[in-house]
């Protein structure tokens, strides 16, 4: 029953990528060759294969193909966007000293202390108004994702003041993305502190980079995506 379900999923995976030409052609591809919008819709082909079946008791290889084809489509739909996404914000993001990461379909973009924001001050210093500038366009241009602004800081000072420091620091950027004319209703924001540092605090090195504001663009819940 597996060997044929992956049969299954596999296949429906291969119709859900190549049905109607994909308008992000060779955006997000990785050095293996394989685009991140087929590893998803292969994933998300083979969940929706178990689930089918499960669902399907009287005609499990039936259920299968159904469960594989929905959510392997959903899954690489929203890859193709997010692909032509990830590529725009690697374009714009370029020498602004904003980092793009990509992790499954969740774009992270991560801005450091030295661009964004003075030591114990939540007020945009000068050189983060160009990046912010480049990502309210892009935010406009691809606007079928949430946008999750977080602050971090440090650990030096007291807990509650980092905690209070990093909330500003996040409704800073949201206030001026919304000001630029990103929809407020995409954003949410979030203050951690000096939880989840990326580098150590005992040096000033690592508490310069644990002083940044991270964005996390993700999928809106059962919004579809065109392929």
């Amino acid at each position: 029953m597996m060997r044929r379900l992956i049969i299954v999923a596999t296949a429906a995976a291969l119709m859900a990528g190549c049905a109607g030409q994909n308008p992000y052609d060779n955006q997000g591809q990785g050095s293996g060759g394989m685009s991140k919008t087929a590893k998803y819709g292969g994933l998300g082909a083979l969940a929706g294969a178990v689930a089918g079946a499960a669902i399907d008791h009287n005609n499990r290889g039936k259920g299968a193909l159904i469960g594989a084809a929905a959510v392997g489509a959903a899954a690489a739909g929203y890859g193709y966007y997010a692909d032509k996404q990830e590529a725009a914000l690697r374009e714009s993001m370029a020498n602004t000293g904003v980092e793009v990461q990509r992790e499954g379909d969740q774009i992270k973009l991560i801005m450091p202390g030295n661009i964004t924001f003075a030591t114990d001050s939540a007020n945009i210093s000068p050189s983060f108004y160009t990046p912010l500038n480049n990502l309210a366009g892009s935010f406009k241009q691809f606007n079928q994702n949430t946008i999750e602004v977080v602050g971090f800081t440090d650990s030096t000072g007291s807990r509650q003041h980092n905690m209070d420091l990093s909330q500003r620091r996040a409704q800073a950027v949201s206030t001026y993305l919304t000001s630029q004319g990103v929809d407020a209703s995409r954003v949410s924001v979030r203050g951690l502190g000096p939880d989840q540092p990326i580098a150590s605090n005992a040096d000033a090195n690592g508490r310069a980079q644990n002083r940044r504001v991270e964005v996390n663009l993700k999928p809106i819940p059962g919004q579809q995506y065109q392929q």
